[in-house]
């Protein structure tokens, strides 16, 4: 049929593009070491408000109190600590470092209390243990706070190391490093699984593969994005297909 003159021309729309699939794990790792928050567990953790009160802490130090930028809260507290010691002396500095780290270890037992572990976390656990990989976790968060949500920890992996255990922390790669050391795993056989850039980071690394879960706040793109070997939308999902019965 002729199309009228002076008749709008009908739009293009291009061809929808089907998603690429995102590659899946091919065989158990030797070792998978997982994140905590987020990634088996839900703790909400307002991490601006966590700066803010280490700020208020800094203010009986240094007028005016160092304004937060971007800069992850704890390696921002040692930057801080670094700036009381050079202008109030050691003691001040170790004074606010201990100050700070209670400031924000409160906030996360406060998470704690009304945080939950995921629902497929500790079956996970303990059907990869079954199939023979090691387990471990690491975190930036605090002990106490993880055992409240997670009392059993220790009876579902091999390898347990919060920041109170670790003189690194991730990104950095010792800390995942010295989790891999206990778990007597080479990092090119390992997996780090987590649910932030950080996460796959870490992995990098070390050495290590990475893996991200949507399991948190950000997008199984984004982690791809950010370096990530293999994404799934949890935990679980990313080993289903090993692990069928």
């Amino acid at each position: 049929m002729p199309v009228p003159p002076n008749s709008p021309t009908p739009p293009v729309h291009p061809p929808m593009q089907t998603p690429m699939p995102m590659p899946m794990l091919e065989a158990l790792p030797c070792a998978v070491v997982f994140d905590f928050d987020g990634t088996l567990a839900e703790l909400v953790l307002d991490f601006e408000e966590m700066k803010r009160r280490v700020a208020w802490v800094a203010a009986e130090f240094l007028l005016p109190a160092p304004a937060p930028g971007t800069t992850p809260v704890l390696e921002w507290i040692d930057t801080v600590r670094a700036d009381i010691d050079g202008r109030c002396g050691h003691d001040a500095g170790v004074h606010f470092f201990f100050q700070a780290h209670a400031a924000i270890t409160a906030m996360e037992l406060e998470a704690a209390r009304v945080g939950r572990l995921f629902e497929g976390a500790r079956p996970l656990l303990a059907r990869l243990r079954q199939a023979g990989a090691r387990v471990g976790v690491i975190t930036r968060n605090c002990e106490a706070a993880v055992r409240q949500v997670f009392p059993d920890l220790d009876a579902c992996c091999d390898a347990f190391l919060p920041r109170d255990s670790v003189r690194r922390v991730k990104p950095h790669p010792q800390h995942l490093l010295q989790a891999l050391e206990l778990l007597q795993c080479p990092p090119e056989s390992a997996l780090m699984v987590g649910d932030h850039p950080m996460d796959v980071t870490t992995a990098l690394r070390a050495g290590a593969r990475a893996a991200g879960v949507a399991s948190g706040r950000v997008s199984m793109q984004a982690l791809a994005d950010a370096g990530a070997h293999v994404v799934a939308p949890d935990a679980p999902a990313l080993f289903a297909h090993l692990l069928q019965a």
